[in-house]
C-alpha cells in the first residue's frame, strides 16, 4: 500500500532546481581565497542515465585582471640556463630574454617547504619563517614555520593591486 514515486519526474525537478541555482549565481566572492564552490542540492535520481549533473564550477579571472606568470624551477641558479651563459639550452626562456625579459630576482631553496613558502609569497623563505622543512620548525625567528601577517601571499597582493 506504499506510495510509488516516479523517479524520472523527480530527476527532472532536481535538475531544474540545479539549473536555476546555477543561473542565479552572482559573481564569485573574491574576498576569501580559494573561492568556494557553490553548494548544489544532492541528486536523488537512482538511475545514473537519467541523472543530471550540476553545472561545472569554474573560476575565471575578472575582466581587466593582470596576466601573471609564475615559474618554479627546482635547484637552479644563474649558472644553469643558457640565458645567463650556462650549459642548459632553454629555448622559451631564451626567447623571453631576447625580447628583454630576464628573470634575475628569485629565491632558491634546497628543500620543499621553504620553496613552497617562497613561491606562495614571492619572498625569501627566511622572511616567511620557513628556513627549514615544517617538521623541523623551532621557536627561533625565521624558523617558526608560521608565515607572519606582514608577509602576504602573492594572491592577496594581486587582489589588492587589482582593486
Amino acid at each position: 500500500m506504499g506510495r510509488r514515486v516516479n523517479f524520472t519526474s523527480l530527476g527532472i525537478a532536481v535538475g531544474s532546481i540545479i539549473a536555476a541555482a546555477a543561473g542565479a549565481q552572482t559573481t564569485a566572492d573574491r574576498t576569501a581565497l580559494p573561492i568556494s564552490e557553490p553548494n548544489y542540492p544532492h541528486s536523488t535520481v537512482l538511475y545514473v542515465r537519467k541523472a543530471t549533473p550540476p553545472p561545472r564550477f569554474e573560476v575565471k579571472a575578472p575582466r581587466g585582471a593582470p596576466n601573471v606568470l609564475i615559474i618554479l624551477l627546482d635547484d637552479m641558479g644563474f649558472s644553469q640556463p643558457g640565458t645567463f651563459g650556462g650549459p642548459i639550452h632553454m629555448p622559451t626562456l631564451q626567447r623571453l630574454a631576447d625580447q628583454g625579459l630576464r628573470y634575475n630576482n628569485f629565491h632558491t631553496t634546497g628543500v620543499s617547504s621553504p620553496t613552497r613558502a617562497a613561491l606562495l609569497t614571492g619572498r625569501n623563505h627566511h622572511t616567511c619563517n620557513t628556513s627549514l622543512v615544517m617538521e623541523m620548525a623551532t621557536a627561533f625567528p625565521g624558523s617558526t614555520g608560521q608565515r607572519p601577517v606582514s608577509v602576504a601571499p602573492l594572491a592577496t597582493m594581486l587582489r589588492y593591486k587589482h582593486r
